[in-house]
């Protein structure tokens, strides 16, 4: 087994990551990417990008991407294409295994994993991903303004995403499984006393409807009575949860009840020094690209202090 020693190793390769990695290569430290089972993130699986700073007439999410890992590159960060499968933070260097069979040592470490959006498990979500199928309404709803649209969930994020769907668009179909919602009172509050927003109670999407051109529609049945009803939108959105990539740190970082690492207040510091975590894998509330890449920077600027640290520390 080969084993390399360097100072800062970044796991992943979305906004959070590939910034980290232009902030410490920047800083000197020769940062090495390892970009994960899905090189550029999230972002990859998204068309257009309008609401990042600096692209006026918006860009393509895969090109963001190549951008922004060019822009790492061209400072000194090493891209590798691998999987980091387990790690092991008990001792100084860590260690970290990649795609099961090379050990590599870092001084440091940034985790910019990321998270996964919950689907439904329907082969329409896939077909029509990226074209009326969305994750994000805070992404994608401009693309629906003036348009009918369906949202399927019964948190707080369901019920921020059809009340923001409401401001752009003629009218939003909000699904709920149940005959109740999970989201706070005041979010219920707001969601029923909106006349945009339809709720359609003990409901369930059978299937998502579509044609060349993307969705067209949603065949729906509700739970108790089996009656079946077809509704018609241009945009279906998912807002039941994501998942944090996060299971190779279980037991080892901290973490809240949702498997988010957890960071100390105003830093991206984890419980165990040296670690740092950027991105959607310690955020569960804003989710975006651009709040993604800010912590990337701080995990840098986090990570090249603790760095010299070290340094003061081994010169005494």
């Amino acid at each position: 087994m080969t084993t390399e020693k360097n100072k800062v190793v970044i796991i992943g390769s979305g906004p959070a990551g590939y910034t980290a990695a232009i902030y410490a290569a920047r800083a000197g430290l020769k940062p090495i990417l390892y970009t994960g089972g899905q090189p550029g993130g999230q972002l990859t699986t998204t068309n257009d990008v309008e609401n990042f700073p600096g692209y006026p007439e918006g860009i393509n999410g895969p090109q963001m991407m190549m951008d922004l890992q060019k822009q790492a590159e061209r400072f000194g960060t090493k891209i590798n294409y691998g999987l980091v499968t387990a790690v092991d933070f008990k001792d100084y260097p860590f260690r970290l295994l990649i795609d099961e069979k090379k050990e590599v040592m870092a001084e440091s470490v940034i985790v910019a994993t990321g998270a996964t959006a919950k689907y439904l498990g329907l082969p329409s979500e896939e077909k029509y991903a990226n074209r009326g199928v969305s994750a994000c309404a805070v992404c994608d709803g401009y693309f629906y303004r003036g348009k009918e649209v369906a949202v399927v969930g019964a948190g707080d994020s369901a019920a921020e995403e059809a009340t923001y769907l409401a401001n752009l668009c003629t009218k939003v179909h909000l699904i709920v499984r149940r005959g109740e919602m999970r989201a706070s009172k005041i979010m219920q509050h707001r969601v029923m006393n909106n006349s945009t927003i339809q709720i359609h109670w003990n409901t369930e999407t059978e299937e998502i409807l579509g044609d060349d051109n993307g969705v067209t529609g949603a065949s729906l049945i509700n739970v108790i009575t089996k009656e079946k009803e077809t509704i018609s939108v241009e945009g279906f959105f998912l807002a039941i949860g994501h998942k944090p990539n996060t299971e190779i740190f279980k037991g080892i970082l901290d973490m809240d009840e949702a498997g988010y690492v957890k960071v100390k207040p105003g830093t991206t510091k984890t419980n165990i020094e040296g670690i740092y975590a950027v991105g959607d894998v310690a955020d569960r509330v804003y989710r975006q690209a651009i709040t993604a890449a800010g912590t990337g920077c701080m995990g840098a600027l986090d990570a090249e202090k603790f760095l010299v640290s070290k340094e003061v520390e081994n010169a005494k």
